[in-house]
């Protein structure tokens, strides 16, 4: 279900892409729009791992680390049929995670040393599994083309105040001016819709490859009251890469809306807990927030 969301939403961009093209300046101006962001996003493509993890000060972090969870990411990836990703580490005491790269092959799989700090080793299982779904499913990739849709939309939107009223039949200054605000809030709506949906997506796969869909849910738990109340400063200078954090680290409100790049946590602890429910694992469960102390490293 949530692959077909996806591709509704990429439809829904495309449409839109499409659409704004034709009304404003025919096939060409589409083409050209298109061809100068897709050059941009194609830079941003071949260097986004770089840039994301430069611009969180992560550091790598050897595979023989004491802490062992090089191990953890190993032992993972294995179980998630990819080939083991680059393990970094982000100076911050919010707990959060994100993977990069632009493929399977070119990927890197970074947590927070507050993260380290207040999960146990199940908990932390489950998000590094979480990231490792993102990576096996290329929700970068898919991030990737809805930008440059985007970023396309965005550029048309401001040709619109040069070509809409101008063109014999257009759609004037009023439409063009309209044109220009809500073309890119549509896009961007449809870029947080997209977002929102591989979130779920990699929770449910994150839940098959660590083994019990409650390690996940009970990690979502401990990050989102964690993230709440710790700021992270390197995220606040560079909101852009918000969407990439298992948990939002921006302070978002807590329900779903058309303005959240992630569901609600509520929302993806009760799916867990129904997966969990459905396969038999709710009894298994030995981390939950209220009775479970920490164990392992992460303790």
């Amino acid at each position: 279900m949530n692959y077909a969301k996806t591709a509704l939403l990429m439809a829904a961009m495309t449409a839109l892409f499409i659409g704004l093209g034709y009304l404003l300046a025919g096939t060409g101006g589409m083409v050209v729009a298109l061809v100068v962001a897709a050059g941009m996003n194609a830079w941003s493509w071949w260097n986004s791992d770089k840039m994301v993890l430069r611009m969180h000060n992560a550091r790598p972090i050897p595979p023989n680390d004491p802490s062992g969870l090089s191990r953890m990411v190993e032992e993972l990836a294995r179980n998630a049929g990819l080939p083991m990703p680059a393990v970094y580490i982000v100076e911050t005491p919010q707990p959060n995670a994100f993977a990069t790269g632009r493929d399977p092959t070119n990927a890197a799989v970074a947590v927070t040393t507050g993260l380290m700090q207040s999960l146990s080793r199940e908990e932390l299982a489950g998000v590094v599994a979480h990231e490792l779904a993102h990576i096996r499913n290329r929700d970068t990739a898919i991030m990737t083309v809805t930008a440059t849709f985007a970023g396309a939309i965005s550029m048309l939107a401001n040709f619109a105040l040069f070509f809409g009223g101008r063109r014999e039949g257009g759609l004037g200054i009023v439409g063009a001016l309209l044109m220009m605000i809500l073309a890119p809030l549509a896009a961007a709506l449809v870029q947080m819709a997209i977002s929102r949906t591989r979130e779920y997506a990699a929770d449910r796969a994150g839940a098959e490859i660590c083994g019990n869909p409650l390690w996940l849910a009970s990690a979502l738990e401990r990050i989102s009251a964690g993230a709440a109340r710790i700021d992270n400063d390197a995220a606040e200078r560079n909101p852009a890469t918000a969407h990439m954090f298992i948990v939002n680290p921006l302070h978002a409100h807590r329900h779903d809306n058309l303005f959240a790049t992630h569901p609600a946590t509520e929302n993806r602890v009760i799916a867990l807990e129904k997966m969990a429910a459905g396969s038999g694992n709710m009894a298994k469960s030995p981390v939950r927030r209220e009775s479970s102390p920490h164990s392992g490293p992460w303790g």
